[in-house]
């Protein structure tokens, strides 16, 4: 299909899917001053200098190098999305109904725009880490740049492999931030203060939006190889639903689900008993889910699939803004250490 005239940069918007990489910086951003800096700055420490003086930690990434590893951090995520457009024409004409890789955009700038992505988002990725003197972290974006490459080419192809792939990799979204300010705060403090509590804390807190967002993306992930079984089977993906079947992949669906709401309530019963968090929990992610689960075990066309998966983000987006009520929670103190 030849290159056509239309309007470029919306589709260029729509295929970097500026809304997405919109919500990866606001999880970064919310990840650093909603959860890590509040509990930073709820911990007291004693200098080494003989005052005796208790003083609260205090982030030791610099601003200006964590907004480098947002945007990244952003750009490796839009070049992962034009790659998969790059490789996924054919199944996009029949699941889809249209395509802008190939229309819109020649295949040819596609991938030059997932090149220079790339590109910037491994610079960047190793300069932030070079700037908090660990530069083996970098190596991370080239990890990530190649599995989002190899996830377009074979691994989306493959039973599973790709939908956990995806879901890896947006759980990384956190991660990276708890790992680049972690480590500056571990080697700062563990040296100028005469008790150094640890950063378990960051990554146990980190942690729990991390797998919240492995266990979402993976749902929606596999609610949409249900909504694409059509594209998926003609051209010979082995995705869930084509081995195991649309029952069975429904049943799986719902489990995971259960699952994911077995884990909010049990983590708030043992470590946020409030009733903040109680509520949050159950109107804006435990109501939905039910929706979800009723609105997938019931469908019968593409697009009851596709606003259950829609759900599913909003759940997403849910669960990353509850780290506002979390900072709250840390900041008056009423958190379990």
């Amino acid at each position: 299909m030849k290159p056509t005239h239309g309007n470029w940069l919306t589709d260029f918007l729509h295929l970097i899917r500026l809304p997405n990489l919109l919500i990866v910086a606001m999880t970064m951003i919310l990840m650093r001053y909603s959860i890590i800096r509040p509990i930073l700055n709820a911990i007291t420490v004693e200098i080494m200098d003989g005052s005796g003086m208790l003083v609260p930690m205090v982030l030791q990434t610099k601003w200006f190098d964590f907004i480098i590893l947002v945007l990244s951090t952003v750009c490796l995520t839009a070049g992962g999305y034009v790659i998969n457009d790059y490789f996924d024409i054919r199944t996009d004409i029949i699941n889809r109904g249209s395509i802008i890789v190939g229309n819109t955009i020649s295949r040819r700038k596609a991938m030059m725009y997932h090149n220079i992505f790339n590109i910037i988002g491994v610079f960047g990725g190793f300069y932030v880490a070079w700037r908090i003197d660990y530069f083996w972290l970098g190596v991370l974006f080239l990890i990530v740049s190649g599995l989002l490459y190899f996830y377009s080419v074979t691994y989306k192809r493959q039973f599973l492999i790709g939908n956990i792939v995806v879901a890896l990799m947006t759980a990384m979204v956190p991660l990276l931030v708890v790992l680049f300010e972690a480590t500056p705060v571990f080697r700062y403090y563990s040296v100028s203060t005469v008790s150094f509590p640890g950063v378990s804390l960051l990554f146990f807190w980190v942690g729990g939006f991390a797998l919240f967002a492995f266990l979402t993306t993976l749902i929606r992930e596999i609610i949409k190889d249900l909504e694409d079984f059509e594209g998926d089977s003609t051209f010979g993906r082995n995705t869930l639903p084509i081995v195991a079947g649309t029952t069975a992949t429904k049943i799986i669906v719902e489990i995971l689900s259960a699952v994911t709401l077995f884990l909010l309530y049990f983590i708030w019963y043992l470590y946020m008993p409030d009733y903040l968090t109680l509520g949050y929990i159950t109107v804006f992610i435990c109501i939905p889910f039910i929706y979800v689960g009723i609105k997938v075990i019931k469908s019968e066309s593409r697009e009851d699939l596709h606003k259950a998966s829609r759900i599913v983000k909003m759940i997403m987006l849910a669960g990353i803004l509850y780290s506002v009520v979390a900072g709250i929670i840390i900041t008056t103190g009423n958190f379990t250490r």
